[in-house]
């Protein structure tokens, strides 16, 4: 068992662009984190082995160090080389990351997203630029030396320049990992709306490529590696936790919405229910059996995310033929058996993937 997941699905307010299973209702708190213990005793099998745990959400910090550290407790978090905890900029504390540091979190994961107000505002994150510079410092005065840092690009109004300027601020707060994601539109999200009423306009494909580009050249010149195609981290810090999905090693996941995966065939989800979630904790999930192909395909998918990429050796012929020609065009570079993206393939990385997936 590599790392344990709890989903913490509390939220004071949406951000228009979130798909990802959350609530605002924060009167529910102790009764969730109730439940997700439950369910931690209910699965204590699989949690023989733990070596990362990530509080994940949502917000978890809008809980209390007392019931993060009770859920800590659960999953013998002690025994974990990485614990890492999401924050919004607005709800942490010197004092607050004190405490947690104590109770063993050991990263912390900050949602920045923009330093610029004015795509916080169109967003609707509740915290300004200048929150996520103190909550950063915070998180270094608090003795939290592995902080990582979420950006977004792609966003409307989002100016190339604005972008260049959060990445080379971010770089010079001196955090440790950098994950930067592209806008997407995603079905039921309020931004989503906005774009069919044209109140937005979506940033062209060639303008987000740039952006793109210019992440990995200005991360790269600030001393990060770039280990996955949306990661960034100075040199010893790469995210465990989420590396250990990319490489498909088994992890617990507790909390309404949150996946599980056994490290051979089957995974588990959790319902995206808060009620009903409470009510069955360790019974209201539906679990799904993989086939070999969807093995297979798993693991090409994931690994050509990753800066290593797949070995060529474990590619069935029809895939080495999908290779190959994005090999001959420069998308894909072979460094002995290992096959992997260009910063050109990135690009279309998704359409490469589905090429060589069978």
């Amino acid at each position: 068992m590599a790392g344990v997941y709890i989903h913490i699905p509390f939220c004071k307010s949406r951000c228009k662009y979130c798909d990802f299973f959350s609530t605002t209702l924060l009167d529910q708190r102790e009764k969730y984190v109730a439940a997700v213990l439950k369910e931690a005793e209910a699965r204590q099998k699989e949690m023989t082995d733990v070596r990362t745990v990530y509080l994940g959400g949502g917000t978890p910090s809008l809980l209390t160090c007392r019931q993060i550290e009770s859920l800590l407790e659960a999953v013998h978090a002690d025994r974990a080389e990485e614990v890492t905890i999401e924050a919004n900029p607005g709800d942490i504390s010197r004092e607050g990351l004190e405490e947690l540091r104590k109770a063993g979190v050991n990263r912390v994961s900050i949602g920045v997203q923009s330093l610029h107000d004015r795509l916080l505002t169109l967003t609707g994150r509740r915290h300004t630029a200048d929150e996520a510079r103190k909550a950063v410092e915070a998180a270094q005065k608090a003795g939290i030396d592995n902080i990582s840092v979420d950006l977004i690009y792609g966003l409307p109004t989002q100016s190339t320049e604005d972008w260049a300027e959060d990445i080379r601020e971010t770089a010079d707060m001196g955090v440790q990992h950098l994950s930067c994601y592209c806008l997407s539109y995603e079905d039921g999200t309020p931004l989503q709306r906005m774009l069919e009423r044209g109140e937005v306009t979506e940033t062209d494909e060639d303008t987000e490529n740039m952006m793109h580009d210019m992440l990995c050249d200005l991360a790269e010149a600030k001393g990060y590696e770039h280990y996955e195609v949306s990661n960034f981290a100075k040199p010893g810090f790469r995210s465990r936790h989420n590396s250990a999905y990319w490489t498909r090693t088994a992890y617990t996941g507790l909390g309404a919405g949150a996946h599980s995966y056994d490290g051979e065939r089957t995974r588990r989800a959790n319902v995206c229910d808060l009620n009903k979630y409470m009510a069955a904790p360790a019974e209201a999930y539906t679990a799904e059996r993989l086939t070999d192909t969807d093995i297979y395909n798993e693991r090409v998918m994931l690994a050509l995310r990753t800066a290593e990429g797949v070995q060529r050796e474990e590619l069935r012929p029809e895939s080495i033929a999908a290779a190959e020609k994005y090999l001959q065009r420069g998308l894909l570079r072979q460094q002995g058996g290992q096959i992997a993206a260009t910063r050109e393939g990135l690009h279309i990385l998704n359409m490469i993937i589905e090429d060589m997936m069978i």
